[in-house]
């Protein structure tokens, strides 16, 4: 089971993002923030299309955020940021399930802060 993260959906993001996760105390909303340091996306995106969203793509399906931003530094594109806003416990769960395919695609680890 692989799981993947896209900008233009199609097109595989290579760059692993830096994610941070934030749950409210009762379990029943939740917050990730993604930031993806010079993301491929942007070499490829005249090719492909722009960005329309960050997409998570899995087995189970797809979750989309529009919420996606771009930094820039003296002019040039540096990052991107992106917040996937979970308001129950059962859009929390399906999140997790999809980020435990992705790290174990990318072998990536959990840390608690």
């Amino acid at each position: 089971m692989e799981a993947f993260l896209q900008f233009v959906q199609g097109m595989n993001e290579v760059t692993v993002p830096d994610v941070q996760l934030k749950r409210a105390r009762d379990g029943s909303s939740g917050t990730a923030l993604f930031r993806f340091v010079q993301p491929t996306v942007f070499e490829a995106s005249g090719e492909m299309g722009e960005i329309t969203g960050l997409y998570m793509v899995d087995d189970e399906g797809t979750l989309m955020t529009k919420d996606v931003q771009a930094k820039f530094v003296n002019g040039k594109p540096s990052s991107i940021e992106c917040s996937y806003v979970m308001k129950s416990a059962l859009q929390w769960d399906r999140f997790m399930r999809f980020m435990e395919r992705y790290a174990e695609s990318n072998g990536l680890a959990f840390s608690k802060a």
